[in-house]
């Protein structure tokens, strides 16, 4: 091609570059894609096409150049500008205060920028004249791994600066893998036999150490940037400044740092975002405090170790390793038979964790884990406790495999096993374990919600011979219940009361709480807002419930063969008799809601939970746990999770308490 066409070239090729970069940080850095992804594609297979004719136009900062480098033989140590020295920590809120009280001792009252503490792998990059040249692991703090070609592939590191504020400058920040992104890379793992990652930091860890770069481009790893370590022609007042300068680059910065008065506003910061730790799409470890005076800053300096003006609060570990001293079997409400880890006592997550899921035997085989084991055990928020992995460097040989049990550890009934499920099942279903979980899980909140009624006082009950069945609460009197231990005159008024209520909980929870398997809280709202009593879907065939649509074939066949048999027929024919309301009780009129999909996220102020969900269901909605393309509405309280940048990100219209009671409404 002659001069001219490649003058063109050059100039369409720098556009095609500017409009690239344009759309990479609306869409990795600010969540908010302005044109579709196959318009995205077409603009790149334009600048790759261009270059491929003119690979002398071809610079470090290009899109195109974020993958293609190729495996390395190790990695080179390099310099920071500035060296990465580690935090302080503390594990209380008492030695917060020891700190507070160290800064102003020497530089009087301060103000702080209170940080989530990712629980990722630390790095800092360097750009001159604009552009990303290094990235680099801490390492020792003085020197680290140069890993720029695995760096380059993360899509929020912008390879060339917005704007002209900065041209030279290193940053620090964290690279993480999302939750979800940590999920499916262990899925990955699972298939192709290779061993899973025990948390998404060694995920991360593990990514960005890949000496092929084109592995690490196949892992979903982004990054916060949180810290200007040095720059060249501009200095800043405060941290927060620093913090606004890094968004005007181009950079991620976490959209939950806030600025804080004093200390006291700091451990109500530390305490809000440990109540919604568990709701983030990504780990958190704690909470990062850093004198927001940069003059005071430099006035404070270090130690050897640590800077003097800033310091980490530790969250409670969500990991911990101790000693399997058994496995139990316990017998769940649909007859699985579920190994069950017997632990020696430890802290996770500030709880004192003795037992754990292994979830089914073919897990536990898979995992190899052992009677004797250590093992490291998982916490997060209100999830069972769980066995990650065997710790397999500690093992004496003494260790013993656990063997699947030929009958079932309660009522000796032999168990049984088809070819398509992985769970082993005890068939007696008169076994005293499924029927306790029976009824527990009838009478919890998201089912009948019966209050009073927990493990003990069924266990109580069903000594008595008091309950053979759910309907025989309904049968339940004063004077069964006094004679109860622990039960007396207003005990066992308010738990009758309790029972009483439960009658008229809709159909949606009654049709939850019979415990069909395959049939969760969503699929219950399918179900009640397609038949209008549980008559009327007890007559359904399987190929009438298979048209529902996102119901399932395997759900369909499960909730006909549930109501075929006899037991079930006479169980809701009991419940007939007792009063439970088996209609749908819709209000006169159209209904506000009807199809309408809702998740709710954060903490109302006027409802529960609870509360909020009934009344969409009522009025012909229905409440998903997750956000998905096919929601209508997320509604958002205080503290909203990632939910709701999930749903901003995909266009879906998020409501308010306040709102939410219009939309109810009517208006």
């Amino acid at each position: 091609m002659n001069a001219v066409n490649k003058t063109e070239a050059k100039k369409h090729i720098e556009a095609l570059r500017k409009q690239i970069d344009y759309h990479n940080h609306q869409y990795y850095v600010l969540n908010n894609p302005v044109i579709s992804d196959y318009e995205y594609d077409v603009l790149l297979r334009q600048l790759q096409d261009l270059e491929a004719h003119y690979p002398d136009l071809i610079t470090p900062e290009s899109p195109t150049q974020r993958v293609g480098g190729q495996p390395v033989e190790g990695f080179q140590p390099v310099t920071h500008k500035i060296a990465m020295i580690s935090l302080d920590n503390a594990y209380t809120f008492e030695e917060l205060k020891e700190f507070d009280a160290r800064v102003q001792k020497n530089v009087g009252p301060v103000e702080y920028v209170a940080e989530p503490k990712i629980d990722g792998l630390g790095v800092a990059l360097l750009y001159e004249n604009g552009v990303f040249i290094r990235g680099a692991t801490r390492g020792d703090g003085a020197k680290g791994d140069d890993i720029t070609q695995n760096l380059r592939t993360i899509h929020s590191i912008p390879l060339a600066l917005l704007g002209d504020e900065l041209k030279n400058v290193e940053v620090r920040g964290e690279v993480y893998l999302p939750l979800e992104g940590f999920k499916k890379l262990n899925r990955e793992q699972e298939k192709r036999g290779e061993q899973l990652f025990a948390n998404p930091r060694n995920a991360a860890a593990g990514s960005l150490r890949q000496l092929d770069p084109r592995i690490t481009a196949s892992r979903p790893l982004d990054i916060y940037l949180y810290y200007i370590s040095w720059c060249e022609g501009r200095t800043y007042k405060t941290h927060r400044d620093s913090l606004e300068a890094l968004r005007r680059m181009g950079f991620r910065v976490n959209p939950l740092i806030e600025k804080v008065a004093n200390i006291d506003d700091a451990i109500e910061y530390c305490r809000r975002l440990g109540e919604k730790r568990d709701t983030l799409e990504y780990e958190i470890d704690g909470v990062v405090l850093k004198v927001n005076d940069l003059a005071k800053q430099q006035e404070l300096g270090q130690t050897i170790k640590h800077p003097r003006w800033a310091i980490a609060y530790k969250f409670s570990a969500k990991q911990a390793t101790t000693k399997l001293e058994d496995i139990a079997v316990q017998v769940g409400r649909t007859g699985a038979l579920t190994p069950v880890a017997i632990l020696r006592p430890v802290q996770v997550g500030g709880v004192t964790v003795s037992r754990a899921t292994l979830h089914n035997f073919d897990e536990l085989k898979r995992k190899d884990i052992r009677i004797g084991d250590t093992v490291l055990v998982e916490r997060s928020g209100d999830v069972i406790p769980q066995v990650v992995k065997p710790i397999i460097e500690k093992r004496t040989g003494q260790e013993k495999v656990k063997a699947i049990p030929k009958t079932c550890p309660d009522c000796g009934t032999p168990v049984v096993r088809t070819l398509d499920e992985v769970a082993v099942r005890c068939p007696n279903k008169r076994c005293p374990s499924r029927l306790k979980w029976r009824i527990e899980y009838y009478a919890s909140r998201d089912a009948m919600d019966i209050e009073h009624l927990g493990g003990q006082t069924i266990d109580k009950l069903m000594e008595k011979g008091l309950v053979d069945s759910i309907a025989d609460l309904y049968m339940l009197t004063k004077a069964d219940l006094v004679n109860l231990e622990g039960f007396k005159d207003k005990s066992a008024e308010n738990l009758l009361e309790s029972i009483e209520r439960s009658k008229h909980q809709g159909l949606a929870r009654l049709i939850y709480g019979l415990g069909i398997r395959h049939v969760g809280k969503f699929a219950a709202q399918l179900l009640a807002s397609h038949y209008s009593s549980l008559d009327a879907l007890s007559h359904a065939s399987a190929e009438q419930l298979d048209e529902i649509p996102r119901l399932g074939e395997k759900t369909a066949e499960a909730i006909a063969t549930f109501f075929a048999t006899e037991e079930n027929q006479a169980l809701l024919e009991k419940l007939r008799k007792a009063g439970v309301a088996m209609q749908q009780q819709t209000p006169a009129g159209p209904l506000p809601l009807s199809g309408k999909k809702f998740v709710f996220t954060g903490g109302l102020e006027t409802l529960t939970r609870p509360q909020a969900s009934d009344l969409v269901i009522k009025n012909g909605g229905i409440v998903v746990n997750s956000v998905g393309k096919d929601v209508d509405y997320v509604v958002a309280g205080k503290d909203p999770g990632s939910k709701a940048a999930k749903a901003e990100k995909l266009k879906i219209r998020i409501l308010n308490e306040a709102e939410f009671k219009k939309l109810i409404e009517g208006e």
